[in-house]
């Protein structure tokens, strides 16, 4: 039950990263257009565009992990290996952006995606030995094994 809880508050806490992302890109874009200054000759226009993409991107890959551990909690089965792949892809970004806000923005940023981090290992490891059981089949039989019918 408690797995199903983690994975759940990680799932609406990264759709709701994934939503003040793009809003806070959609706002720099905006704050870059009305600037109209060029950075190395680029045209403003062209940042403002790439800032709106970046922001589309990258809410869309929260909002991928978000469903992805949704599905994991209302389903309460172990996430198949791609969705953990995209999980610890999220929980290493999380890491590397922490690392980084401590310096540039402070120490309430650094929690906050601490605590991301942290909900996202934690629903990873809590589901880590059910894929293994599930792999092995009956009473640890080999992969494959046909199951034993005794009478």
């Amino acid at each position: 039950m408690t797995r199903r809880v983690v994975a759940a508050a990680a799932a609406v806490v990264l759709m709701a990263e994934a939503v003040v992302i793009a809003l806070l890109n959609w706002i720099l874009g905006l704050v870059v257009d009305h600037q109209d200054m060029s950075l190395a000759d680029l045209d403003p226009s062209a940042m403002t565009l790439a800032t709106w993409i970046a922001g589309v991107l990258i809410a869309l890959y929260l909002l991928c992990c978000g469903l992805a551990l949704l599905r994991t909690a209302v389903r309460d089965l172990a996430p198949g290996r791609f969705v953990r792949i995209l999980l610890i892809t999220c929980a290493v970004a999380h890491g590397l952006l922490g690392a980084f806000a401590v310096g540039l923005v402070g120490w309430l940023a650094f929690g906050c995606l601490m605590v991301v981090l942290g909900l996202i290992v934690l629903s990873l490891f809590s589901y880590e030995g059910e894929e293994d059981a599930a792999d092995a089949g009956p009473a640890g039989a080999a992969p494959g094994a046909a199951p034993s019918t005794s009478a």
